[in-house]
């Protein structure tokens, strides 16, 4: 169970690295073997291939509860993040099994990339179970925004290449679904990192400062004069 617990949690770093743009499979597929299929058809399969992988791993995020215990809000937006996640990954399969045309392991990764990717997750999962408090749930947030918003680009992508109608609708409201979810872990994010006024005065000191020195200056001006069409005006200091 431990090891499994560990697994997901490096499954975190990998989401990262996708929505980074490391796996960008879906928007630069490699060529195509000369097999008769279209380009809108590869494009869907590398996104259905990437979108499955990456809500297969969402659909478990819920269980890092057992690890690292989260505030009641967070873990009921997790729990939620995980049956959404895991609702979308069946339907996919539902696609795959009803036409034979959809493959759901079209990842199309170089072997450089995976084991990079292996080795960073590795090293990341290490630094993540060392995390406590609100350190740990505010890297949990932000894994979750970039995470969100990729899956419902996937779908999105997915759904535009798509030409069976009901399924090209299916994925529009899995799209939508992440979207929701992407806001709701923002708005959460947000809460959390709100900066009081102290913290607030910290992070801007310059002008914390040019507003101090705005008070205590002295403003002096020159005499000046200027020509006008009726005549000639002058400005004067006072004393």
């Amino acid at each position: 169970m431990i090891k499994r617990q560990l697994k997901i949690i490096a499954q975190f770093v990998t989401v990262v690295l996708m929505a980074a743009g490391v796996l960008t499979g879906c928007q630069s597929p490699k060529p195509m073997p000369s097999s008769g299929r279209s380009a809108a058809q590869s494009t869907r399969n590398n996104c259905y291939s990437l979108l499955h992988q990456l809500l297969d791993e969402q659909k478990d995020v819920s269980i890092l509860r057992f690890i690292k215990p989260e505030p009641g809000d967070l873990n009921k937006l997790m729990k939620q993040i995980a049956t959404t996640s895991g609702t979308g990954a069946t339907l996919l399969e539902e696609f795959a099994k009803d036409d034979p045309s959809i493959n759901l392991n079209d990842i199309r990764l170089p072997p450089g990339e995976l084991a990079t990717r292996a080795a960073i997750a590795s090293t990341k999962e290490k630094e993540l179970l060392g995390q406590t408090g609100a350190t740990f749930e505010l890297t949990l947030l932000l894994t979750q925004t970039e995470a969100l918003s990729y899956a419902s680009q996937l779908a999105k992508v997915a759904g535009g290449n798509e030409p069976h109608p009901e399924r090209a609708r299916a994925l529009e409201g899995l799209s939508e679904d992440m979207q929701n979810l992407y806001y709701q872990v923002f708005a959460m994010l947000m809460s959390q990192t709100k900066p009081t006024p102290a913290n607030a005065i910290r992070s801007h000191p310059v002008s914390a400062a040019t507003n101090s020195a705005v008070t205590s200056r002295i403003l002096v001006i020159d005499s000046a004069s200027r020509p006008v069409a009726a005549g000639k005006t002058s400005l004067k200091p006072t004393t």
